[in-house]
């Protein structure tokens, strides 16, 4: 049997989705908690050959990188061989309707959707809770006065979506089938089929797509400063980014850090105007505006500083940094309905204005992987209600 092992730390997403995979493949591993054990970073370093962002994973001893790394191998089909797992005849399922994605977006339409009887089925893709795992505090979200941690808030969703008997299955779909109802979701091991379906999958990070940014990328690279933040107490490090998640993710890490520097190509932030002010007068945080990173350095191992460039003199300096940390952005997860639905040059979908009906009847779009201008928790949430009254209507009319 092949030793898996799982360098991790408590309130990472990142970890939990790598878990989440290696559960679904019904294997064993073995969890090495390094905030708990902070003497075993050096060892996970090490091992890894320079890693400094959790998780870290090690198949037999070999490592395999971080949560996006073993990813990577399961889309390719490589992650069963190195497993040595069999793969198991598809089983067959037909629901009702089917929601995919379990942010905000997908718990309130899962919530709507169970109350009119429908029996929805929550499939929670890759990673359980969407964005929000990744935020630490919530503090605009409605009955909230004192904030909430963004777990909190997911969990709280979850647990009122399965009190009114949703369905709840650990899946990510791999193939999508929408020319034809029932539809037909593929996951790994099972065959789904519905005749009504809400895809509420969201959007992932986006990265600065430089090629020394991927070298690095767990090295001193990251995209979550909750996951990764402890390993660079008491250095300097970078965020690049603008909007809102930048500037809460440079002021989380003046928690750890000696020195932050913001960088963020324009003169202006996008985000609001709180989280612009506390930033501001946060005396750990530099602001570096009218740059871009120009590239990661690094010795081989792990990263080693950035050079920044200013966008009008094009000047460039490095910044004396230990780590950098990305949020300029997401994407959406919409790749497997390309060609099927609607989308914009972003690969946004486009539903009906007004509504959540997208161009093929009896699929409805909800959340970020529809939303390229709001996304924020409560207006995902809204758009989560609107799609299961448009599909409880949708199955009404249909019966």
């Amino acid at each position: 049997m092949k030793k898996i092992v799982i360098y991790s730390t408590d309130s990472c997403p990142y970890c939990d989705r790598a878990k989440f995979l290696l559960d679904a493949k019904g294997v064993d591993y073995e969890e090495i908690r390094v905030d708990l054990n902070p003497q075993l970073r050096q060892e996970m370093s090490e091992k890894s050959g320079g890693g400094r962002t959790v998780p870290q994973i090690f198949i037999d001893d070999q490592p395999i990188g971080g949560c996006d790394d073993l990813y990577a191998l399961d889309s390719q089909g490589k992650l069963d061989e190195l497993l040595e797992r069999v793969k198991m005849e598809q089983k067959q399922e037909h629901r009702k309707i089917i929601i995919l994605g379990s942010g905000p977006a997908g718990y309130t339409a899962a919530i709507y959707a169970a109350r009119a009887n429908l029996s929805p089925m929550v499939l929670s893709g890759p990673q359980k809770g969407g964005q929000l795992t990744t935020t630490t505090e919530v503090d605009n979200f409605p009955g909230f006065p004192e904030g909430v941690d963004g777990n909190q808030l997911i969990n709280n969703m979850e647990a009122q979506a399965t009190r009114f008997d949703t369905e709840m299955v650990f899946g990510e779909v791999k193939k999508a089938d929408l020319s034809k109802r029932p539809f037909t979701l593929e996951t790994d091991d099972t065959t789904y089929t519905c005749d009504a379906l809400i895809i509420a999958t969201g959007a992932s990070a986006r990265y600065l797509g430089l090629a020394s940014e991927d070298k690095y990328k767990n090295k001193g690279v990251s995209a979550c400063a909750t996951c990764d933040g402890f390993f660079f107490k008491g250095q300097k490090v970078a965020v690049v980014g603008g909007g809102d998640t930048a500037l809460e993710e440079a002021t989380y890490l003046t928690n750890f850090c000696e020195k932050v520097f913001l960088v963020h190509r324009r003169q202006e932030f996008r985000a609001s105007m709180a989280m612009q002010d506390r930033a501001k007068k946060n005396p750990k945080i530099e602001l570096v505006l009218d740059s871009v990173i120009e590239e990661v350095l690094g010795d081989g191992n792990q990263l080693t500083d950035v050079r920044v460039k200013n966008v009008h003199s094009n000047q460039t300096h490095e910044l004396g940094v230990q780590g950098l940390f990305v949020a300029i952005g997401h994407t959406p997860n919409a790749d497997i309905f390309k060609g099927q639905l609607k989308m914009d040059e972003q690969g946004y979908l486009l539903p009906t204005p007004g509504t959540a009906k997208m161009n093929i009847p009896g699929v409805f779009a909800a959340g970020d992987v529809m939303d390229s201008h709001y996304r924020q928790a409560i207006t995902a949430a809204g758009s989560g209600c609107m799609a299961a009254i448009d599909a409880e209507r949708f199955l009404a009319e249909e019966n």
